[in-house]
């Protein structure tokens, strides 16, 4: 008796999709082990990335002992989470100044001060930020990161998402992680804010801010690891590859920052302050609070320049 055997038809996802399964989800770097906080309770939020940070006034000054201690957390969690803090947009500034110097950015507008740039989102200006990037990489030197605090917060909606890049790259292919080491793209101010800024003020700034080249591939200055350093907002292409594969493969390096796994969303409350690391994260506002009103400031610390 013969058995018949059916034959499935010919089918596969593309090769450089994402697929389902096990995902490594490492949150500290390697060689580093779990140590307890002795100067504030930490919960976490997410698996790899994501705390939320009590006991800590953020309008009080900072020893050099929390200082250390709130950037070993920034470090291992990659952003971090206050609530009820109200602080004054001074006091938003000299907490960020721990951390480095502050930046400006021209093409947002400022709050009190240049260092204080201001998101004001109402029914005449709904959200623009929703889309996954980090923050400032056309510049030479992104910054170090962001302190964010809510003033005024919607009744529904309005949450910000971050996503861990050295998860991100952990979870390449062997053959994708070999194949990006050493490439470098380039960025551009232009992608991100030509479609809501005014041209004439784009044009006074191509002098100050030429598009740059960073490695696909950055270290992490502190850590040293691996993360994933392009984003929709400002990266063009890989300098070296024809367009169509530097297109390609961009398109699939930025659909890793979708990925759940490497997230965390945070509901913003009144008196919410979010700090993030921009080396190691990108993050993507929420636009699902239209036609209500959603105003933040954020200050910025100056980076180095990614290798």
């Amino acid at each position: 008796m013969t058995t018949h055997v059916p034959i499935l038809r010919a089918a596969s996802t593309p090769d450089d999709g994402i697929l389902e399964g096990p995902r490594q989800l490492r949150r500290l770097p390697e060689g580093i082990e779990e140590r307890p906080y002795e100067l504030f309770i930490l919960r976490p939020l997410g698996r790899v990335i994501g705390a939320q940070i009590h006991g800590v006034d953020l309008a009080e000054p900072l020893t050099p002992v929390l200082r250390e201690e709130l950037n070993r957390a920034l470090l291992e969690w990659k952003v971090l989470f206050f609530r009820e803090q109200r602080i004054t947009p001074g006091q938003q500034r000299a907490f960020a100044a721990h951390w480095g110097e502050l930046e400006t950015n021209p093409f947002i507008p400022q709050g009190d001060t240049a260092e204080v740039t201001r998101f004001e989102r109402s029914a005449a200006m709904p959200g623009l930020e929703n889309i996954w990037h980090t923050d400032v990489t056309f510049r030479p030197n992104p910054a170090l990161g962001s302190v964010l605090r809510l003033i005024t917060v919607p009744p529904i909606g309005g949450d910000t998402m971050w996503a861990d890049m050295a998860a991100a790259y952990d979870n390449l292919p062997e053959e994708v992680r070999e194949r990006i080491e050493g490439l470098r793209a380039v960025h551009d101010y232009l992608p991100g804010f030509a479609r809501f800024t005014d041209p004439e003020l784009l044009v006074r700034h191509q002098e100050q801010f030429p598009s740059v080249t960073h490695p696909v591939v950055r270290r992490h200055p502190e850590t040293g690891r691996r993360t994933l350093f392009v984003n929709q907002a400002f990266t063009t292409h890989i300098v070296g590859l024809p367009r169509a594969e530097s297109d390609r493969l961009l398109r699939y390096l930025f659909t890793q920052a979708h990925v759940p796994e490497y997230q965390v969303r945070f509901r913003w409350q009144p008196d919410s302050v979010a700090f993030w690391d921009n080396r190691a994260t990108q993050h993507y506002a929420v636009n699902d609070y239209h036609p209500h009103a959603r105003v933040a400031e954020r200050v910025a610390i100056a980076g180095d320049r990614p290798y």
